[in-house]
């Protein structure tokens, strides 16, 4: 009866054509949608991925997300590491600094001061170099890819060659020379990051009494981390955040003082709505054209049940065609477009998709069964 089932749903093919396209534009937008958000989202916090997972993030008590600079005195760094339970704190600036390009004209890029000593909270994955080769003299670290694009330096052919290891950059009239490459997150303004040492950071921009922008800080082995930021908190009047809270902080920020979920969020209903609408209607249009076999299946002496099964795999088949050729075209997209666009496909959003394309599968088949079940087998016989 299944077979049948499957032959009954193939045999049009007009109706299953539009059927599974629907769904399959259905399961298309439900899952690029939120994957380019939630790629998006993880660009918000893209500095906090390259930095990495230490204990906590000490910052002004305003700060609202970690692009929101509000620089302290230094003092505080040796505030911070007198409060019990912290086992070293160093020092780490973010700020914008202008990069003057062979040709005179400007960029605007990210500059990262990481602490002399240590160099904490410095790229992990280096292009070419290594981060230790900072502490050259001038020296300074650049994304791969703001080196290849926005830094990119003019030949006189008019061809570009990538900034490499070596070349001199004038850093808002300093001379700073590329020591390494670093491969960086994508950040939400797409903007060059450069890092060097806190010291040569402070000499770079403008003379400022304030220009500490973060502590990072280690707790002691056995401390807990939520104690320690509130000692530092109560001593300090500083905002300590852990890794996960400040990232939390961040989105959150975004969220409430942007478009960007209202704007996604309805893009995906209004493709749920009408994709299911369009799915639904062609499927109930698709099992009244076929009362007519389900009439002589029942005068056969197939039952209500049989037949229930019979629309139910229909419904199902046709969904999961269409949910393979929509998450399939989303794969396609990402790969085709993934490195230069914002998208992030994680493994819930297809799972959520396919709950949802079954649900509108699941409900269609039941308004469809409805009909096929108070069908009466003598009405396809009558002339």
């Amino acid at each position: 009866m299944l077979a049948i089932a499957l032959k009954m749903l193939t045999g049009n093919r007009g109706k299953y054509f539009a059927i599974v396209v629907s769904l399959a534009f259905t399961a298309f937008v439900m899952t690029q949608q939120p994957a380019t958000f939630v790629g998006i989202m993880a660009r918000t916090y893209s500095f906090l991925t390259d930095t990495g997972r230490v204990d906590l993030w000490v910052m002004d008590p305003k700060v609202q997300y970690v692009d929101d600079a509000k620089p302290m005195q230094d003092t505080k760094l040796y505030a911070v590491r007198g409060v019990e339970g912290v086992e070293w704190a160093v020092p780490l600036y973010k700020g914008n600094i202008r990069a003057r390009l062979d040709d005179g004209t400007f960029q605007n890029c990210v500059l990262v001061g990481l602490d002399d000593a240590s160099l904490i909270g410095g790229p992990a994955d280096m292009a070419a170099g290594s981060l230790a080769d900072l502490r050259q003299s001038e020296g300074i670290i650049v994304d791969a890819e703001g080196a290849a694009n926005r830094l990119a330096r003019r030949n006189p052919d008019g061809s570009i060659r990538p900034l490499a290891i070596g070349d001199v950059v004038e850093l808002n009239d300093h001379r700073a020379t590329v020591v390494g490459l670093s491969r960086l997150a994508a950040t939400f303004q797409s903007q060059p990051v450069i890092h060097t040492t806190y010291a040569r950071a402070k000499a770079f921009v403008p003379a400022e009494r304030k220009l500490l922008t973060f502590i990072l800080v280690k707790v002691r082995a056995g401390a807990d981390p939520a104690a320690v930021a509130a000692r530092i908190q109560a001593a300090t009047g500083l905002a300590a955040y852990s890794w996960d809270a400040f990232r939390e902080k961040t989105v959150r920020y975004f969220l409430k003082n942007t478009g960007i979920l209202i704007n996604f969020g309805l893009s995906i209903t209004l493709a749920f709505l009408i994709g299911a609408a369009i799915a639904g209607q062609t499927f109930y249009a698709f099992t009244l054209e076929n009362l007519r076999h389900f009439g002589v299946l029942k005068a056969l002496g197939a039952g209500n049940g049989t037949l229930a099964r019979m629309v139910l795999v229909q419904a199902l088949v046709a969904g999961a065609t269409g949910y393979g050729l929509g998450v399939g075209g989303v794969a396609i997209f990402s790969t085709v477009v993934g490195a230069n666009f914002r998208f992030l496909l994680l493994w819930q959003i297809p799972a959520i998709t396919l709950v949802m394309i079954l649900l509108v599968c699941t409900i269609t088949a039941l308004l469809s069964v409805r009909k096929v079940i108070r069908l009466e087998p003598a009405v396809v016989f009558k002339a």
